[in-house]
């Protein structure tokens, strides 16, 4: 590719030289990521072919031609580097005929060199490329919805500012669009490194989740899908959710399921609420294995959230449970006691949409897209699981799976001791269920919930006692080292066994 400088060459971390580490530490707050690596690299580098040997050769550009896409790619104070290295990725990796134009959205940003300057670079490019600009900080809802606005292509294909796209990138994902326009394609999303610029391939067994409080998460694709798609990366992934940062989709589906949520302030969870939409009303959410581009993940976000980034994500999160997840709104509502305090404003034009559309139950969803979700499809209760002699009550201690199930004192605000009594008998909090593995005795654990009708996370509730099935042994508190933590032991009737669990 002429235009490299050859650092970062085919995808190569680059490691700076002592005398320049100090100027990469001092800039490093700007943008969250290495400017100093991002500059040397410059705008343009080599990578190499990262899609799987077995994906079939690209389907031709004049099979193709009726999707044209429009690029449209948002922005805010972003780096020069790494802004046009997206742009020239896009311009040296697809196809003219299937490149309708490049569209990037200035968000109000404060930089100068993203004002006449860039407009002047754009405008000799050999695409058309063009600049629209927000008068005010908008956030990324409403400067996507403006350069979809002005677009041409019949799809569009919403990137981030800071990608790199690889060759055949976008063959695959149009592709799925022209076999059927209700598809939503993302490519499986590489790593670059925030450090070193690295590009680091992704995994193709990895797709979107969310749990109760609508936070999308990676995870490890089900062993149904895998065994539905063979591990062929030919076949997409039919994901839950998708990050939302990267995905193409028809122009005119995008507008026939409502775009976005309008009044969804800066950016975060319309990712998870256009997932769900998709999925209820009709269309299919895919991840396209033969398709990848490198997006460089940030630990932190360096802009700054009207409100704070927890303000921003309850209101809009909000907006997703009470208008698409019907009576399992109940798990995000309890999740954030606080959420209701929020002004999250009218959402009765997003409920008519549903009602327009003819979407399906969230239930649907769960018996039908995500089975192995986090949210149990039936349940008898939520709530706490308190200790009747103690006053104390399982609490996660606010740690992931494969940790040890804790106790504290009960203090009724949900949160790490918010508990789901299954139709199954598990007992499983926002992470996991408990599981009385063996060794259960001195120490329960929270993992990874099985869904099995019988097995090490199945309980019995009779007269008062959590009975485990597996062990036939019940639930207690034990003193241990000064802690208290709940055990298994022999069955006695005796308040020691006694615990108040969640009914509805």
């Amino acid at each position: 590719m002429t235009g490299s400088t050859g650092f970062g060459d085919m995808g190569r971390a680059v490691n700076l030289p002592s005398k320049l580490q100090a100027d990469a530490q001092a800039t490093f707050s700007k943008h969250q990521f290495n400017l100093v690596a991002s500059d040397l690299i410059g705008l343009k580098r080599n990578l190499p072919n990262y899609r799987d040997a077995r994906c079939t050769n690209l389907e031709p550009s004049s099979k193709l031609a009726a999707w044209k896409t429009s690029i449209i790619i948002v922005f805010h104070n972003e780096a020069w580097s790494t802004l046009l290295r997206t742009v020239h990725s896009v311009i040296d990796r697809t196809p003219r005929a299937l490149l309708e134009e490049i569209i990037l959205v200035d968000d109000a940003s404060t930089d100068g060199y993203l004002g006449p300057k860039l407009d002047d670079y754009v405008s000799r490019l050999e695409v058309p490329c063009h600049v629209e600009r927000m008068r005010t900080r908008s956030g990324l809802v409403k400067a996507r919805l403006k350069g979809a606005e002005v677009s041409k292509g019949k799809t569009l294909t919403f990137l981030d500012a800071h990608c790199e796209a690889t060759d055949g990138w976008l063959e695959p994902l149009l592709e799925q669009i022209a076999q059927d326009s209700r598809r939503v394609v993302c490519p499986i999303i590489d790593v670059i490194n925030e450090n070193t610029f690295e590009y680091v391939s992704g995994s193709a067994t990895t797709w979107g989740i969310f749990d109760w409080s609508l936070s999308f998460h990676w995870g490890p694709v089900s062993k149904r899908e895998r065994a539905r798609t063979n591990d062929d990366p030919n076949v997409p992934l039919r994901t839950p959710s998708m990050a939302g940062g990267l995905f193409t989709i028809s122009r005119d589906y995008f507008y026939k399921i409502g775009s976005y949520d309008k009044r969804m302030i800066v950016w975060g969870g319309e990712n998870v609420e256009m997932s769900i939409r998709i999925w209820q009303c009709g269309g299919e959410l895919l991840i396209v294995p033969c398709s990848r581009v490198g997006h460089v993940f940030r630990k932190v976000s360096p802009y700054y959230w009207p409100g704070g980034v927890t303000h921003v994500l309850s209101v809009n999160s909000l907006r997703t449970a009470l208008v698409w997840l019907d009576e399992y709104k109940d798990f995000y509502l309890r999740s954030n006691p606080d959420a209701l305090k929020n002004d999250y404003g009218d959402i009765s034009e997003r409920q008519e949409l549903r009602k327009t559309l003819g979407c399906k139950s969230f239930r649907w969803y769960l018996e039908n897209i995500h089975p192995e979700s986090l949210f149990p499809i039936d349940y008898l209760g939520m709530g706490e699981v308190r200790h009747e002699s103690s006053d104390f009550c399982l609490d996660t201690m606010g740690e992931p799976v494969n940790k040890p199930l804790g106790l504290s004192a009960c203090h009724g605000h949900g949160g790490n001791q918010l508990f789901v009594w299954t139709a199954k008998g598990e007992l499983q909090a926002s992470v996991g269920c408990v599981d009385g593995a063996p060794g259960a005795q001195t120490q329960l654990m929270i993992k990874d919930c099985t869904r099995q009708i019988d097995g090490s996370q199945v309980f019995k509730y009779k007269d008062k006692k959590l009975i485990h099935r597996t062990t036939d042994m019940c639930l207690t508190v034990i003193i241990a080292n000064n802690v208290r933590r709940p055990a298994l032991a022999v069955c006695q009737d005796s308040s020691d066994f006694y615990w108040s669990i969640p009914r509805l």
